[in-house]
């Protein structure tokens, strides 16, 4: 037991009054009787005794009467279990992912959650709540009231640990109590390390009643005609979908087609043909769970044609020219002498085709031209030198050629699953018409197979920058060493590397990878372009890149949707953003991680459960209470005993 006001018992000393008075009762005193009152001293014998037991009673209860008095303004108590933590800040983690957008028995999860807090919050309370987006130090919860209300879900993943940090860094040293609000889709044991189960740690998970999800996972160009694209449109449907899902898809806001789903299978793709135009829309699908996965953003610019130039020998280089037609490119070919370096730059794709010797200046421009988003496109020569090779692959990336094989290999191995070949192929196929070369160099080092020999060696391969490419053969592919030239693969293969992915395809980005776009425009030292929309707009980061701009859009923009990129009030260029697909899965909930931590159902539980647990035990009102019942005993005493 502990004393708030340990001085006060110096009272105790007090005791010794009552003491003394009875003591001072007990003086003997020398008695004579006279005759006329001695008839009645027979009857004085007989009370004496129980006056002395009165007297000892009256003395045991004031004692005790007086001794809780003092006892009580001590104020004594017994210390609080979680007496140490009582100085502790609290901290609240909120999930705010689009998980939280599933609906539980209540409503949305994060919407109650925040429903609940406003309700069972002690307005006198101070916290801080972290978000994956915000943060508000040090308030209560009528200061926050309105943006608690207007809380938007986001599209960062809830790390718990990454939060504890921020809290860790505002104030160090300090103690917390630590309330999660989450419904733990995707939450991983890393993702909370940093949190003690022997500390104060409160879980409250709250569940989502419907799992099933349909989702829009990605768009693409299927399919390239004479006058249409046909589109590819990729649907995924977590858990387990009974009813027929609607699904449109908006150039704008013009509905373009609109059909019907069923779910048979976990993954479906739809295919839809468009005009071969600019097309800036969406694809929207309807279910009754999250809707931040239910749109998909995508721009596709008209087709512009690509610039490719071929160096080398002008016989080597005609099966090139029939490739890349006038229709869809603008195609020159040059011998390595009459190369115009200032024209370099101004090329989509540039092809080496079999030069016995490459210039240091020309390295040099192309590793320029790959940086900006150029395609590099190699053929060794049989006579090229080893070491000139590869000190032109040495601008790219790690990949080098081994020496000269004489022995005759055939390419029997597609990667499928290869940029170039994504829309080339309607199936797999494993038996075709095998090329076959009879000199070729061992490419080493890690770059990505495409066209691969039985012996599991590359025939081709790529490196990327995620800007540009640089394609790699292992082999000279003119008629006299190869048969590759008359195989269905060459016109593909050859027409896909030419493509700049920055002129071609589907324009749709995800948000927070920071990605990058090259758009041909000129600027001047004062000018920016910016990203923008009916909504929202924001300025990227750009670098001047001579007759071109570098984008890197970082963590922008916030809000999904079609974009443009915008130069004085002149669109430049219609793109797209879109949130990552990362929160589609409900049935990814792994509440069994925070087994280990105090679960609870609602913040109001916290709070009773950490003030009972840092509460005192008073004693003082048991101590008036007993000087109340001595009090009482001493009148009882005075009155009735005799």
């Amino acid at each position: 037991m502990q004393f708030k006001h340990p001085e006060i018992l110096y009272f105790l000393f007090l005791l010794v009054i009552p003491v003394l008075v009875h003591l001072f009762q007990l003086r003997r005193f020398q008695k004579e009787y006279f005759t006329n009152v001695r008839f009645l001293k027979e009857l004085n014998m007989q009370t004496r005794k129980s006056s002395k037991i009165k007297k000892w009673l009256l003395l045991f209860t004031r004692l005790l009467l007086l001794a809780c008095l003092i006892l009580a303004f001590a104020q004594p108590f017994f210390k609080a279990s979680d007496d140490n933590n009582k100085s502790n800040e609290m901290v609240i983690l909120l999930d705010n992912s689009f998980s939280m957008q599933a609906k539980g028995s209540k409503g949305e999860l994060l919407k109650r959650a925040v429903q609940d807090m406003l309700e069972n919050t002690p307005e006198d309370q101070q916290f801080s709540l972290i978000t994956p987006t915000n943060a508000y130090w040090d308030t209560d919860v009528k200061s926050i009231q309105k943006e608690l209300q207007n809380i938007n879900y986001g599209s960062v993943p809830f790390n718990p640990d990454f939060l504890i940090t921020k809290a860790e860094t505002k104030k160090p040293n300090t103690g917390k109590d630590i309330v999660v609000i989450t419904d733990a889709v995707n939450l991983e044991s890393q993702s909370i390390s940093k949190l003690d189960p022997k500390s104060p740690v409160y879980f409250i998970v709250p569940e989502a009643q419907n799992k099933n999800n349909v989702a829009v996972d990605s768009v693409y160009i299927y399919q390239t005609l004479e006058n249409f694209y046909e589109i590819a449109v990729d649907l995924k449907a977590n858990g387990t979908v009974n009813d027929d899902t609607s699904v449109a898809l908006y150039n704008g806001k013009e509905l373009t087609a609109k059909t019907l789903v069923t779910f048979d299978q976990p993954s479906k793709t739809l295919n839809f043909t468009i005009p071969k135009k600019d097309f800036h829309g969406y694809v929207s699908v309807r279910d009754n769970s999250l809707t931040y996965d239910n749109e998909y953003y995508f721009s596709i610019s008209k087709p512009e044609k690509s610039n490719v130039l071929a160096i080398g020998d002008e016989a080597k280089n005609k099966f090139l020219s029939r490739i890349y037609t006038d229709d869809d490119f603008v195609f020159n070919s040059v011998q390595t002498g009459s190369v115009d370096y200032n024209s370099l730059e101004k090329q989509d794709a540039i092809i080496l085709n079999e030069l016995t010797e490459i210039p240091q200046a020309l390295i040099t421009t192309l590793k320029s031209l790959y940086e900006k988003g150029g395609n590099i496109i190699i053929i060794p020569s049989a006579e090229a030198s080893v070491q000139n090779l590869n000190s032109l692959m040495a601008a790219f990336g790690n990949a080098s050629l081994l020496t000269l094989n004489n022995n005759e290999r055939q390419i029997t191995k597609i990667s499928f699953s290869h940029p170039l070949y994504q829309t080339v192929f309607e199936r797999q196929i494993k038996n075709f018409q095998y090329p076959k070369v009879n000199n070729s160099f061992t490419i080493k080092g890690t770059a990505l197979p495409v066209l691969s020999y039985a012996d599991q060696t590359p025939f081709l391969t790529s490196l990327t920058n995620r800007l540009g490419n640089v394609y790699l053969f292992s082999a000279p592919i003119n008629k006299q060493n190869t048969n590759f030239q008359n195989s269905p693969l060459i016109v593909p293969t050859f027409y896909n590397m030419a493509q700049n992915n920055n002129k071609t395809g589907v324009f749709a980005y995800k948000i927070g990878e920071n990605q990058n776009l090259i758009i041909d425009a000129l600027l001047s030292k004062d000018e920016v372009v910016t990203v923008k929309n009916d909504v929202s707009d924001f300025i990227p980061m750009q670098q001047i890149l001579n007759n071109k701009i570098k984008l890197s859009f970082g963590d922008y923009p916030e809000t999904a949707g079609n974009y443009s990129v915008v130069k004085n009030e002149n669109i430049l260029k219609n793109i797209s953003f879109n949130y990552p697909r990362t929160e589609s899965d409900l049935s990814l909930q792994n509440s069994n991680i925070v087994k280990d931590y105090t679960k609870t159902d609602s913040v109001s539980t916290v709070y009773n459960d950490i003030k009972s647990l840092r509460t005192a035990s008073e004693l003082w009102k048991w101590f008036i209470i007993g000087a109340l019942v001595f009090l009482l005993l001493e009148l009882f005493i005075q009155k009735f005993v005799k």
